[in-house]
């Protein structure tokens, strides 16, 4: 799936299924088959009052970072995959007070629990990670780290 597309697939979902995640204007930056990155930008709709983003935000990038490969590896295998995040942890290191930046390097992780749930027709449940980071202010320093629990139940479509 092209950045464009998934783009377009963001938006639509966030307008149809959770326009807080519209109100926040993520941005998927780079997509290949294990990765996935989203930028959130630093704005009025972003900061706290300290002038770093916002936990709450910081907590929906993590959710697109964790999720959204799960969404196109579902849709480009043709297969239906519901899931949600059962937990979170997050550590928060430093205040990130510019753009942040989302990545998950789980598609492997994801890659797996889809295909245990198309053979048992269990829902799988997987830790997935996510490292966000503040480039223009500190490269790839971690500003915040996400541990969330994946839920997957995965079919084929019939």
């Amino acid at each position: 799936m092209s950045l464009f597309k998934a783009n377009w697939g963001l938006k639509f979902f966030a307008w149809r299924y959770i326009p807080l995640i519209g109100f926040c204007s993520p941005k998927i930056v780079r997509m290949s088959n294990d990765t996935l990155e989203v930028t959130m930008p630093h704005t009025w709709r972003t900061k706290n009052h300290l002038g770093s983003v916002y936990f709450g935000a910081l907590a929906i990038g993590a959710d697109l970072a964790g999720a959204f490969l799960v969404f196109s590896k579902a849709k480009a295998r043709g297969i239906n995959a519901n899931f949600a995040f059962k937990d979170v942890q997050g550590q928060f290191l430093k205040r990130p007070e510019a753009k942040v930046h989302f990545t998950s390097n789980d598609g492997a992780i994801i890659d797996q629990m889809l295909d245990e749930s198309l053979s048992t027709g269990e829902r799988i449940n997987r830790t997935v990670t996510v490292v966000v980071t503040c480039p223009s202010l500190h490269g790839s320093e971690p500003m915040a780290t996400f541990a969330l629990t994946l839920s997957i139940k995965a079919k084929a479509k019939r």
